[in-house]
């Protein structure tokens, strides 16, 4: 497994912007998909967005248009690029990878979006 780390979380207004970084120890190289979950207080996780190697990128619907993920291999690096934030917005973000079917997940970096 390669552990990803999250970073980039903090506090922001309504409509201000974060860039969520995550982190690969280890080469990025043979990750099939990479992407974000996040997981509001007293809710379920739910999917945010992904970034494959023949797909592209997908997003939930609730983050269409205002965020954005990307990946950079040669640092070993993923990121969300999240504008227009609103306060349902406020979560606990983790990223994962799949390498070979198996799925690693970060431990979470906190967002909070505030009025």
């Amino acid at each position: 497994q390669v552990q990803p780390v999250e970073s980039g979380g903090g506090l922001v207004q309504d409509g201000g912007s974060l860039r969520l970084s995550c982190v690969v120890s280890g080469s990025i190289f043979g990750i099939n998909a990479m992407g974000w979950y996040r997981q509001a207080p007293g809710e379920q996780r739910e999917w945010v967005a992904t970034i494959t190697t023949n797909i592209g990128t997908i997003y939930a619907d609730s983050v269409q248009g205002r965020f954005t993920i990307s990946r950079d291999d040669a640092k070993n690096t993923m990121y969300l690029q999240m504008n227009s934030l609103k306060p349902e917005d406020t979560a606990v973000y983790y990223c994962y990878n799949d390498r070979a079917g198996v799925r690693s997940w970060g431990k979470g970096t906190l967002v909070t979006v505030s009025l």
